[in-house]
């Protein structure tokens, strides 16, 4: 397992907001922390209520402070509830849920459905329909497949804890812990990560797939599944 920043993301020299927010930070680990003190001191103490994209139907609802950059769609039944950023063309599907903390690179999408909580996307980063990320980040042009989950929070509702190589386990200090994707790196439709789970870059998560622990990157993962087909009877359900 690594915590090395730059192994897992190498593309975010034109994401302003992303350098911003590294400056804050002093490890992968408390990104988080850094992202939300970035959104209070430039967005929240400013009181920023500011949308430069476009509303493209109704029932879309506001609370709280947000910025969102020019060519941003948003679809009808959104909601953001600030404080939140969102950069510029970004796509923000039907009934979408955009949370506090959250940061949203340019060029992104949030898809049908889909609920963003305390997350950091980059540049590029897509999210199909009937997805959950929570206290997570996406690198570069990563992608979340249609019913994806990322779960955040152990069952004890204990510190979330990575394993290290040595068999030891970190403590990440904070009981709500989702996802670091790596740049470019993908998770197929229905698949879900537990708590701390880390994936580097180009790495392929295929469909169905639960996954936990440390992937490194330009890996595939993916279930063996052996099937079984037994003969079945013509049968008219009512």
């Amino acid at each position: 397992m690594t915590l090395d920043f730059d192994y897992y993301f190498n593309n975010y020299e034109n994401n302003v907001v992303l350098k911003q927010v590294l400056e804050l930070s002093t490890s992968i680990l408390d990104m988080h922390e850094a992202a939300k003190k970035f959104l209070q001191e430039t967005i929240v103490e400013k009181d920023i209520k500011e949308n430069n994209g476009q509303l493209l139907g109704e029932n879309v609802t506001f609370i709280g402070n947000y910025s969102i950059g020019e060519g941003t769609k948003i679809y009808p039944g959104v909601t953001i509830e600030g404080p939140v950023y969102i950069g510029k063309n970004v796509n923000i599907m039907p009934g979408a849920y955009v949370r506090p903390g959250t940061i949203v690179g340019d060029k992104c999408v949030i898809g049908f459905n889909s609920e963003v909580k305390n997350s950091i996307l980059q540049n590029g980063a897509k999210i199909a329909s009937l997805a959950f990320v929570g206290d997570s980040i996406l690198g570069k042009s990563a992608r979340i497949g249609s019913g994806v989950i990322t779960a955040n929070r152990r069952f004890d509702q204990q510190n979330i804890k990575l394993k290290q190589d040595n068999g030891e386990k970190l403590d990440t200090g904070s009981d709500f812990f989702g996802l670091i994707m790596g740049d470019y790196s993908r998770i197929g439709a229905n698949s879900v990560t537990s708590p701390g789970t880390l994936i580097g870059p180009y790495t392929w998560v295929y469909p169905a797939t639960s996954l936990h622990g440390f992937i490194p990157a330009e890996k595939r993962v993916y279930n063996k599944c052996n099937w079984v087909v037994e003969e079945n009877s013509k049968t008219e359900l009512k």
